[in-house]
C-alpha cells in the first residue's frame, strides 16, 4: 500500500528521520513504535504530505506521491489521525462527520439556486452514512451532543468515524490510545479490528501501549535515531536486545532488579 524509499527529513542540523526505508503492506494493521525523537511523528507527517522529506520518495501503491499536498492526498485515499483530535468543538457529533466528504453539491453558491433538491438528496444520503457511523463505532447516543463536550476517548473515535465517511485506503493513527481509558481504548481497538478484518482498512499506528499494539498490529516496526532498528512480529520484537537497548539505555537491560 505505502512504500517508503530512504526518506530524510533534516530540520537545520537535526536529522529527525534519517534515511528510513519500509512498507506498509496492503490490509494490515502496521505498528510503528519507538522512544521519543525516533522519527515517528515525523515520518508520518511526511507520508501525509505535511511535511515534503528532504530527500527519498512515498509512494501509494506504484504512484509516486512524494510531493503531493494533503487535500490531495486526502481524494487518493490517504487519511490521518492526530494524538490530539481535531474537532470542530461548537458543532455536534453528525455535523463533523457531514462535512468530510469532499466535493458536496452544496459547496457551490451557484448550486443553492438551481439544484437545490440535488443538494437535499445528497445531504440526506450523507447523513444517514454518518449515521451507520455513530452505529458503528457505539456512539450514536452522542449524535446531536457537540464535539468539545466529549471524552477524549469517544473523539479519538469520531477521528475514526471521519476516515469512515470517504474511501479511505490507508489510515495513518499517532497514538489514538494516548488518555483514553482502557473501557474504550477496547472499543476503539474492536472498532479498529473490524475495519480491518471486515472492510479492508489498512492501518498504520504510532502507539507507546505494548497490550494495545500486542492485540492489534502485526508487522511492528521500530524505529530509533531516525531509521528502523527491527521489523517483524510484536513477540520478536520484545525479545530483541537492540529493540530492549533503544528503549531502556545500554547497561539497563543487565541491570539487578530493586528490591523495593
Amino acid at each position: 500500500m505505502i512504500v517508503i524509499e530512504n526518506i530524510h527529513k533534516h530540520f537545520g542540523g537535526f536529522k529527525a528521520v534519517n534515511g528510513t526505508s519500509l512498507e506498509i503492506k496492503k490490509n494490515s494493521i502496521t505498528g510503528l513504535i519507538g522512544p521519543n525523537g525516533a522519527g515517528k511523528t515525523t515520518l508520518f507527517n511526511v507520508i501525509a504530505g505535511i511535511y515534503k522529506p528532504t530527500s527519498g520518495k512515498v509512494f501509494l501503491g506504484d504512484e509516486d506521491i512524494t510531493d503531493l499536498p494533503p487535500h490531495k492526498l486526502f481524494e487518493k485515499g490517504v487519511l490521518r489521525t492526530f494524538q490530539i483530535p481535531h474537532e470542530f468543538s461548537t458543532m455536534s457529533v453528525l455535523e463533523n462527520l457531514m462535512m468530510v466528504p469532499g466535493s458536496q453539491t452544496g459547496e457551490k453558491l451557484i448550486n443553492t439556486w438551481f439544484n437545490t433538491n440535488k443538494i437535499s438528496d445528497e445531504e440526506e444520503e450523507i447523513k444517514s452514512k454518518a449515521i451507520e457511523v455513530t452505529k458503528f463505532l457505539t456512539i450514536d447516543h452522542l449524535l446531536y451532543e457537540k464535539a468539545g463536550n466529549l471524552s477524549g476517548g469517544q473523539k479519538k473515535l469520531l477521528e475514526l468515524g471521519r476516515t469512515m465517511m470517504v474511501d479511505a485506503k490507508i489510515v495513518l493513527l499517532d497514538e489514538v490510545g494516548a488518555g483514553v481509558n482502557r473501557t474504550l481504548l477496547k472499543t476503539i481497538g474492536d472498532a479498529i479490528l473490524r475495519l480491518n478484518k471486515e472492510r479492508g482498512y489498512t492501518f498504520c499506528m504510532i502507539e507507546h501501549d505494548m497490550d494495545f499494539i500486542t492485540k492489534l498490529c502485526d508487522p511492528v516496526i521500530v524505529l530509533a535515531e531516525g531509521k528502523v532498528l527491527a521489523e517483524g512480529k510484536i513477540s520478536d520484537i520484545k525479545q530483541n536486545e537492540e529493540v530492549i537497548e533503544a528503549y531502556l539505555g545500554k547497561g539497563m537491560k543487565n541491570a539487578p532488579k530493586r528490591n523495593d
